[in-house]
């Protein structure tokens, strides 16, 4: 068995270097993870459905006091631009059409999981490092959601599965509460 001594990490600047360069198409599903290019899952009916609800959703509950951004990239360090299901961001008139946002400007990230269930929960490290206040993971298979408040090092301190007859809240934006089954149904 051959073990890999060293790796190369690419940094954000290298990987849209590669895509100016057409080393990366347009049509690559790929994201920067701790500076390895990694390939996303293709987006199946279900996963589609449920991120339809959830744009629905936080539009009308948290339009008013956050940006919706869906399936679109955030900016975690020089090594990560991870691409989440779906954002809240702090509202900015236009500092998002100068830079992608960064962790200071999340109040809620959502990854929605059908067949990547063990890589979302992996991510979690990635994204308490990061400073990312709180973290859903959208569990199909279990018809759950998994939220994930106060990071720490190498994770959340707090993690809770809220079941389809459960409502949740965004803790930044604690003025609405979504039932579970709206999300997962």
């Amino acid at each position: 068995m051959t073990t890999i001594q060293n790796r190369r990490r690419f940094t954000v600047d290298d990987y849209y270097r590669m895509a100016a360069a057409g080393i990366l198409k347009p049509s690559d599903r790929v994201e920067l993870i701790e500076g390895e290019i990694v390939e996303m899952s293709p987006i199946g009916f279900v996963h589609a459905a449920v991120v339809d609800n959830l744009t629905m959703l936080f539009a009308r509950a948290f339009g008013k006091h956050a940006i919706v951004r869906i399936q679109s990239v955030l900016r975690l360090s020089e090594l990560s631009e991870p691409q989440p299901d779906a954002l809240l961001l702090k509202p900015h008139r236009t500092k998002y059409k100068h830079q992608h946002p960064g962790p200071q400007d999340v109040l809620l990230l959502v990854e929605v999981s059908d067949t990547t269930l063990g890589a979302d929960r992996e991510k979690a490290a990635l994204y308490a490092a990061a400073g990312i206040q709180e973290y859903w993971i959208v569990n199909i298979p279990d018809r759950q959601i998994e939220v994930h408040r106060s990071p720490v090092r190498g994770g959340y301190r707090s993690v809770r599965a809220f079941k389809k007859n459960e409502r949740v809240t965004a803790a930044a934006l604690d003025t609405k509460s979504l039932k579970v089954s709206q999300i997962l149904d």
